[in-house]
């Protein structure tokens, strides 16, 4: 009977409130933002990583900002040298992956917390 009571009265309570408020829920969360806010191509590749940051000028000169090298192809990024190397072909395959998870939304990059002694 007491658990009755308690629902009816969680409803009335709801009901009382207005549909967009959020009274019953914490507007903070324990866990800082890592994510920066706007992202270009510098922090895009140093949230890569693995060495990729070092075409970091190469890429900010040749297409200006990150919507632009998220539409690139392999082809494109081939003819400006990056990852041209036998030994570091990776890298161009690491932007191509991650420019395709950042596009979908399932992968932004970091900001490094920073280091306390």
């Amino acid at each position: 009977m007491a658990w009755r009571q308690t629902q009816l009265l969680n409803r009335n309570l709801f009901s009382l409130l207005p549909s967009n408020s959020n009274v019953f829920f914490a507007g903070y969360s324990s866990k800082s933002n890592l994510y920066p806010l706007k992202v270009g191509i510098p922090e895009f590749l140093n949230g890569i990583g693995n060495g990729v940051e070092t075409y970091a000028e190469k890429l900010e000169s040749e297409f200006g900002d990150l919507q632009n090298l998220l539409v690139a192809r392999g082809l494109k990024l081939k003819k400006l040298n990056v990852g041209g190397d036998p030994k570091v072909c990776k890298h161009r395959k690491l932007i191509l992956k991650y420019a395709h998870k950042y596009r979908l939304g399932l992968w932004r990059p970091r900001i490094e917390p920073p280091k306390t002694k």
